[in-house]
């Protein structure tokens, strides 16, 4: 499940692998992928372009080109990986950028809930993007306060709310409020001074770690690394863990550290 962490990742392995490279060709192996474009259109539009510095915003990678941007989104399951040209393709490999000096560029997605948009400028983008509200690995604590500020909801549907802060999905959210101890159904405009600066020190934690990983990590040390057990224990205090739908996600956490103080 791709979230800031991952497409961070993808980020490095777009600047690894294509930055200043010349696109040979485009491959479109399921054009089912593609949004608001035709494997025609972006053959002809991106063969022959090289990539600049790429970009991320929340869970969306921006590969700008010295023509047309492509922007990319991975849902549920997308990967991108950098491989050589000739290496036997996956089954699940949807597009593939071929370089000028070998490698290939593949965006590869088993279940197809996103996919890849062809943005000619920067109206474009920012229309297909959305309204994302700023990245949360950027995000200060006075912004931070600042974003939350009369929010109704509930915290956990607030902080995973891609116009609110973009890049937070299902497992950082539960990391995130477990590590505050903050129950995920407090409402956010509850919140104390002292809950929204707990709130930020997780956060920038979490961030800071799944960054460098690359991943949210599944150490045993963490929320994460014990959710899926069949009998899930809190990592921190032992006890057990709960889990319901809210805001139509699965949502995990530990009665013990995150009391519901009346929610």
């Amino acid at each position: 499940m791709p979230e800031l962490p991952d497409v961070e990742g993808f980020r490095r392995v777009l600047a690894s692998c294509a930055q200043g490279r010349r696109v040979e060709r485009v491959e479109v192996g399921d054009a089912g992928v593609l949004r608001g474009v035709t494997p025609q259109r972006l053959r002809r539009e991106v063969t022959g372009r090289r990539f600049g510095p790429p970009e991320r915003h929340g869970k969306w990678l921006i590969a700008r080109t010295d023509g047309p941007t492509v922007l990319l989104h991975f849902g549920m399951t997308g990967d991108l990986l950098c491989a050589a040209h000739d290496d036997p393709p996956h089954p699940h490999d949807r597009v593939t950028f071929v370089l000028d000096d070998g490698h290939a560029l593949r965006y590869r997605d088993q279940r197809k809930l996103r996919g890849l948009w062809l943005a000619a400028t920067d109206a474009d983008l920012d229309r297909i993007m959305g309204d994302q509200g700023p990245d949360a690995l950027s995000l200060s604590r006075v912004e931070l306060d600042e974003r939350l500020a009369g929010r109704r909801g509930r915290v956990k549907a607030t902080l995973t709310d891609q116009s609110v802060l973009a890049g937070l999905g299902n497992l950082l959210g539960d990391e995130i409020l477990w590590r505050a101890g903050i129950h995920p159904a407090r409402r956010t405009a509850d919140l104390t001074a002292e809950d929204r600066a707990r709130l930020e020190r997780a956060m920038r934690g979490v961030l800071r770690t799944s960054v460098r990983a690359g991943h949210v990590p599944t150490s045993p040390s963490w929320l994460t690394g014990r959710r899926d057990d069949p009998d899930p224990h809190c990592p921190r205090c032992g006890g057990p863990l709960r889990r319901r739908r809210m805001a139509g996600r699965t949502t995990t956490w530990c009665p013990g550290c995150q009391p519901d103080s009346g929610t």
